[in-house]
């Protein structure tokens, strides 16, 4: 277990009763149109691309773009018809008895309806409706509607993202296709938003608490950040868009734009006026596991399972420093609120103190587990940590300041409210737990388990 934990806890072995289709809006329109972005592409996602893709493509056949999609693979055979009368090789490997040459292989066959819309397409000419046929079929489909969420949970959810509420008096939990939004001081469900990726791993209320950002997607298939209408609880916009899981997000200070960290490598950065992907940032070699803001809002600060943190001038996404001291995994950051240092945690069990200019080492704080995302304000920074305690650093004497325990497993997310003095955590467990920050005292602990 330790093992996969290492892992980034990206796959966590999960097995709730829901069934987990990709949720694709997959079925013709009253137009009686069928069109290859909402229609046809989702069915090649679902069932096609996890084998035929530029990492493996079985039989040299690519399906996970529309240009690669038109291309023969080791049959020659061209997988649209170029003369009418004549079944494409698309479709007849869809519904051939042959069940060596039938698609999906080793599956049951696709679905009559999915196989009529996959027919209609061909019949209609076979028109590709989307902006660029070298993309990613994953962004020339809409975004998925998420399933619904079981109505309770055969199993606990490891917490990997938790957050308080803009006013402090509740507490929002990443759980299964959902964000549970329970009372901070009684640890009773409150309501829950439904509508997102099958794993959470941020949340983050916008400055003026209208919006939240979630990180979300499924291991090694899709991510996205969901902007949610925290009153509503209704999905607002779906950004940053990628062939896998957004394991962090941050609203730039002055609430125009978003950052955004990926398992894909990637740090995109939106602009949350157009929602588009203004700039995107590929200067690490392995998932992006954390990302701030420096105050101004002028840099950027990451960390990543390549060991190392990098610190980016916004504007223009050059590289200004890259600190390498950790020699492990790093998974939660920070700036200063001077902009002079960065601080970073990671699987070395220590909190790293380092220059802004130059990447010179500061100072270290050991942290007794596996250190994971930072909070925390001028003077004061918070760290959950895999020896299930949330600690208090103290920045004027970069030493542990107190801790707060009760937590029975690793704690791997926590969020710090001001007005209201209060710490939370969240574990490996399911559990989560509330504190006053003055006194180390719990004020509520459950289980996030509806």
């Amino acid at each position: 277990m330790k093992t996969i934990r290492s892992l980034l806890f990206l796959t966590i072995g999960i097995t709730l009763v829901i069934s987990d289709r990709s949720g694709f809006l997959t079925f013709a329109h009253a137009d009686d149109s069928v069109l290859f972005s909402r229609d046809v592409a989702p069915i090649l996602i679902e069932n096609c691309t996890s084998c035929h893709n530029a990492k493996k493509a079985e039989g040299s056949y690519r399906i996970d773009t529309f240009a690669e999609l038109l291309k023969p693979g080791d049959s020659g055979e061209l997988p649209i018809a170029q003369e009418a009368g004549h079944v494409s090789e698309l479709l007849r490997r869809l519904i051939t008895d042959d069940e060596g040459e039938r698609m999906p292989e080793g599956s049951d066959p696709l679905p009559a309806d999915q196989i009529e819309i996959v027919k209609r397409w061909l019949e209609a000419g076979a028109k590709f409706d989307g902006a660029n046929q070298d993309l990613a079929l994953t962004f020339v489909a809409p975004p998925p509607r998420h399933p619904q969420p079981p109505k309770s949970y055969n199993v606990t959810v490891p917490v990997t993202a938790v957050a308080f509420s803009p006013d402090g008096a509740e507490v929002l939990v990443g759980g299964y296709h959902e964000i549970t939004v329970w009372d901070a001081n009684e640890g009773t469900l409150v309501r829950r938003i439904e509508n997102v990726g099958q794993r959470t791993f941020a949340i983050r209320p916008s400055a003026d608490g209208k919006l939240i950002a979630v990180a979300c997607g499924e291991p090694g298939r899709s991510g996205e950040v969901r902007l949610i209408d925290f009153a509503t609880g209704e999905v607002t916009a779906v950004v940053a868009r990628s062939t896998d899981v957004a394991l962090d997000v941050a609203f730039r200070p002055d609430g125009s734009q978003l950052a955004v960290a990926g398992a894909d490598s990637l740090i995109q950065i939106v602009d949350l006026s157009t929602m588009q992907t203004i700039k995107t940032l590929a200067g690490h070699a392995d998932w992006v596991t954390a990302i701030a803001w420096s105050g101004d809002g002028k840099r950027l600060v990451s960390g990543s399972r390549d060991k190392s943190a990098k610190l980016f001038e916004a504007e223009t996404g050059e590289l200004l420093t890259t600190y390498s001291g950790h020699g492990a995994a790093v998974r939660g950051v920070m700036m200063s609120a001077d902009g002079k240092h960065g601080f970073s945690a990671g699987a070395d069990k220590q909190l790293h103190r380092w220059e802004a200019t130059g990447g010179k080492r500061v100072a270290v704080v050991g942290l007794g587990g596996e250190g994971f995302h930072i909070t925390g304000n001028e003077s004061t920074l918070f760290v959950p940590s895999s020896d299930s305690r949330l600690l208090q650093i103290d920045l004027t004497k970069n030493s542990v300041d107190k801790a707060f325990a009760g937590l029975t497993d690793w704690a791997m997310a926590s969020d710090w409210h001001r007005e209201t003095g209060q710490v939370v955590a969240g574990a490996y467990s399911g559990e989560v737990a509330v504190w006053s920050i003055a006194d180390a005292v719990a004020v509520s602990r459950w289980i996030a388990k509806p």
